[in-house]
């Protein structure tokens, strides 16, 4: 898929193909990428600083590098290889779905917008939340989680950390009573 020559687009939707590559450095007006369900194994987005909303499930990426996407609000990397992802530039981010991944750690304190995190199904042994006072959902179930508090979530309505090897959870934010979605079985 050659884009290249499409200097102006702002939305680009190229979604469950087989693509095993996609170009889009001379993309850079590029507000939102649908690319998800497909066959790439890299994605430079680099020169995308417009880029709002990036959604890249379902291939196999084993790197992504969002350091330089500050606009972001959205991220959807669910279903790749990756081993690390770094979102600590991503300032503005209120949405991030990277389950079923590889990551071993996640670093979300620069992230104040967050209101919806998901990361179940990957290999975190930590998970702090306390700087994400925005976040109303959040699903770490199935890691390597032995505590996790949300004390600090004060807009939290759903919480989902099933099948963790969790001993600790404290979820004494005073506004409890507000969770429509609770589940932490199989800990």
């Amino acid at each position: 898929l050659d884009v290249s020559n499409n200097t102006a687009l702002t939305f680009l939707s190229c979604r469950s193909n087989q693509l095993t590559a996609l170009d889009v450095s001379a993309n850079t007006a590029l507000t939102e990428l649908y690319c998800y369900s497909n066959q790439l194994t890299s994605l430079d987005v680099s020169n995308n600083t417009a880029l709002t909303y990036l959604h890249c499930d379902g291939n196999p990426l084993t790197s992504l590098d969002v350091s330089s996407n500050v606009a972001l609000t959205t991220l959807k990397c669910r279903n790749n290889q990756l081993t690390s992802l770094d979102v600590s530039n991503n300032t503005v981010l209120g949405n991030l779905f990277c389950q079923a991944n590889q990551l071993t750690s996640l670093d979300v304190s620069s992230n104040t917008a967050l209101s919806n995190l998901n990361c179940p199904d990957n290999l975190l042994t930590s998970l702090d939340v306390s700087n994400n006072t925005a976040l109303g959902a959040l699903d770490c179930g199935t890691n390597q989680l032995t505590s996790l508090d949300v004390s600090s979530n004060t807009a939290l309505n759903t919480l989902i950390c099933i099948s963790n090897p969790l001993t600790y959870l404290n979820m004494k934010n005073g506004v409890t009573d507000q969770l429509s979605s609770f589940n932490a079985t199989s800990n």
